[in-house]
């Protein structure tokens, strides 16, 4: 009923342009909207806070007393440095310690929402247990999702970082902040175990004890104080104490500085999930919030924090390796652009760079070959994962390798030359009716004519033409023996580029692959093709000589 008229409240201010006085009831909200003025915009606007519930009055319909409901809006000026979420998440770490101070903190994005009432006891036996207390952080409970399609083709899940490797990180100091699902001790985000770092003011302090209500006009001033724009000037906010600057992934750095600092955390992944959440339905949102993610590694990879230097000196070999394997997840992109083109080009000019069938270091390449997949399909499996699911997720971590993971490494090499800057971009979690029906079917979304996807469909085009044109050697008679491998790294990636090729050139829905994308990579294709047909004929004609 509440969000029902808030909804009709919405839609008519609105249309009017305005608050008008029907809509305001009391002095608290006359106050907070006269703050909404021409001047007010999105990146530039005052603090407002509003207190929607009070659990010493406020009762729901069974009479019983409901918890504290607070909105917060931090202040913002296109002066002051906001910090995107990682700062978001300070100021409500401020303005609960003033209202309330509690001493364990649920983070939790915005699309997602409690889906087992146990969750917080489960919670609460860890950070009540006397051996673990004093150096427990926070428990991280995986990202599971609802609408995930059936066989899951974007991978979605990401099963592999959000509930395989944080069991092995568990038996270590524990897995990272995934940015969601997770409860934090307060007393954590201010200093290491052993020694606390005393915030500016004692309202702010773990230990501080809350004796004034939350209405009381000491309690809102100081609450609108911390959430100022330009509160944190001149303090240790992002650096020492809170959630952590420095990143767009500012849960994966903010995890890594507390195990730095000598905190540890644990998992905790109940059959029944705890949060469920939403999941991109495009896979331009996928991969462009997987760039944004490889971006955000990328400036802790890269920072004087980095995982393979300080975090090996203050969380030791193992730790910092289990950190680096994200932090350089993006370079990836490197052996996959080398496979997707390299062997294919060659395999189109009838040069083989691989050993033949007969020889002994074939059966090398096919048992490495075999045992990385193998292993990965052992742990997808393990984890109440099916074949289809499998296939499809290591189909997106070669996607992944051309779009976003390559881009993300140029953004960011160029953006370190000061060449480039990006900016910060949520994920669309807007359901389109024929999105949502298209997803659900299992079809792949490509209707975003983004550069993301050239590359994707430049290695399409070049290894189904080099899969042909082995092909037609095989049957024409030639000897193929010495490019047997290629063929078979050939017809493996065509097999995972269906659905591109279905884009490409089967399908007339407005999911299918932008003229002006096929355009480009065949343009492109073409050039490659003639490229290394010039380098591999100069290469000969030299060797001759």
């Amino acid at each position: 009923m509440m969000y029902e008229d808030m909804k009709v409240k919405v839609e008519h201010v609105i249309d009017k342009d305005e608050v008008t006085d029907e809509y305001i009831t009391d002095h608290q909200q006359r106050q907070a909207f006269n703050k909404w003025t021409k001047s007010f915009t999105r990146m530039d606007h005052p603090t407002v806070i509003q207190i929607i519930l009070d659990k010493s009055h406020d009762k729901d319909i069974s009479g019983r007393l409901m918890p504290n409901l607070i909105y917060v809006s931090r202040g913002k000026s296109k002066t002051s440095p906001h910090h995107f979420k990682a700062g978001a998440l300070n100021v409500l770490l401020r303005v609960s310690a003033v209202m309330t101070n509690a001493p364990i903190i649920l983070t939790q994005d915005c699309d997602m929402y409690s889906n087992d009432p146990q969750t917080p006891l489960r919670m609460l036996c860890y950070l009540s247990d006397p051996a673990l207390k004093s150096s427990l952080a926070f428990i991280q409970f995986p990202q599971r999702f609802h609408g995930v399609n059936k066989d899951d083709i974007y991978d979605n899940e990401y099963k592999l970082p959000f509930q395989i490797n944080p069991m092995g990180l568990d038996g270590l100091k524990g897995p990272n902040y995934v940015g969601s699902g997770c409860f934090f001790r307060r007393r954590a985000l201010f200093g290491d175990p052993s020694t606390p770092v005393a915030p500016e003011i004692p309202e702010l302090s773990p230990e501080h004890v809350v004796n004034k209500p939350i209405r009381s006009q000491g309690t809102l001033s100081l609450a609108h104080h911390v959430a100022s724009c330009n509160y944190e000037n001149e303090t240790k906010w992002g650096s020492k104490t809170g959630f952590r600057y420095g990143s767009l992934v500012e849960d994966f750095y903010t995890s890594y500085r507390l195990h730095c600092e000598g905190w540890k955390s644990l998992f905790c992944n109940p059959e029944r999930a705890a949060f469920l959440g939403n999941v991109p339905i495009t896979l331009f949102d996928g991969v462009n919030q997987c760039k944004r993610w490889c971006i955000g590694l990328f400036e802790v990879a890269f920072s004087k924090y980095s995982p393979l230097t300080f975090g090996s000196q203050y969380m030791g070999l193992l730790m910092s390796l289990g950190y680096s394997h994200y932090a350089f997840c993006s370079f990836w992109c490197i052996p996959v652009t080398f496979y997707s083109f390299l062997p294919q080009l060659t395999l189109l000019n009838q040069v083989s760079i691989f050993p033949k069938i007969s020889e002994p270091w074939f059966f090398l390449y096919v048992f490495l070959f075999l045992g990385s997949y193998g292993q990965n399909f052992l742990d997808i499996i393990l984890v109440g994962g099916t074949v289809r699911r499998w296939w499809n997720a290591q189909r997106m971590w070669m996607i992944r390798g051309l779009t976003c993971n390559l881009f993300a490494s140029i953004e960011y090499l160029l953006r370190s030359l000061g060449i480039s800057t990006y900016d910060f971009c949520l994920t669309s979690k807007v359901v389109d009716d024929e999105q949502s029906k298209r997803y659900g079917q299992g079809i792949f979304e490509f209707g975003v004519p983004s550069p993301l996807f050239v590359p994707l469909t430049v290695a399409a085009i070049i290894n189904l033409f080099s899969f042909l044109s082995g092909l037609t050697g095989f049957f024409s008679g030639n000897n193929m023996e010495g490019l047997g491998l290629q063929m078979i790294l050939t017809g493996f990636i065509v097999l995972n580029y269906l659905p591109v090729y279905g884009a490409i050139a089967l399908r007339n829905d407005a999911g299918k692959m932008p003229t002006q994308i096929i355009i480009i990579s065949t343009f492109v294709s073409v050039a490659l093709y003639y490229a290394s047909s010039l380098c591999l004929w100069s290469n000969n004609d030299s060797s001759k000589h």
